[in-house]
């Protein structure tokens, strides 16, 4: 594979879905495919894994550049993957989580028994749903099972929760309501 391939497989990436490719001649096949995957990966728009299926067959060479150029637009403002090392490990994810849903549970159960504060209970409840969802990010951004684009988004998803400034810094949110337990005192 020459630079040429790598400069050409950047060029249809980046061009706008739907704009119409050629398919490359049969002889240049594997070095375009190879190209375009290799550069796909690098921008992490296409998870290694995903090589085995994406732009496998000549015929399907258009609908598989324009599935890529799609995720490139979608991860356009997605971090990379490198934050994900900044986030906490699966054990201390997992063991927020699991607080975070006994927490929850409390709380319904707390619902039934105090129906007087059933409006301000529906409020921590709404919380703990809420700081879940961020939490539950985390942990689908940390899990390589997942493909690199899903961990992505789950970037995408927890710095679009927490806000771009807390993101930068890794100030990570409680996993449950921590402010209401001062309110209680």
């Amino acid at each position: 594979m020459s630079p040429s391939d790598l400069f050409l497989a950047s060029v249809l990436l980046s061009a706008p879905v739907g704009a119409p490719e050629s398919v490359p001649p049969p002889e240049r096949w594997a070095a375009v495919q190879e190209a375009v995957h290799r550069v796909a990966v690098r921008l992490e728009i296409l998870d290694p894994r995903e090589t085995r299926y994406v732009l496998t067959r000549a015929e399907d060479f258009q609908a598989d550049l324009d599935f890529l150029r799609q995720r490139r637009a979608d991860l356009e403002d997605a971090p990379t993957l490198a934050d994900a090392a900044r986030l906490p490990d699966k054990r201390l994810t997992a063991d927020s989580l699991q607080f975070n849903r006994a927490f929850r549970k409390n709380l319904d159960a707390r619902m039934v028994w105090e129906a007087d504060r059933a409006a301000s209970l529906a409020e921590v409840v709404r919380e703990t749903d809420r700081l879940y969802r961020l939490w539950d990010a985390v942990r689908e951004a940390g899990s390589d099972c997942h493909y690199v684009t899903y961990r992505r988004l789950a970037l995408k998803k927890l710095r679009d929760g927490i806000g771009a400034e807390a993101y930068q810094v890794g100030d990570l949110p409680p996993c449950v309501p921590l402010w209401r337990f001062a309110a209680a005192r």
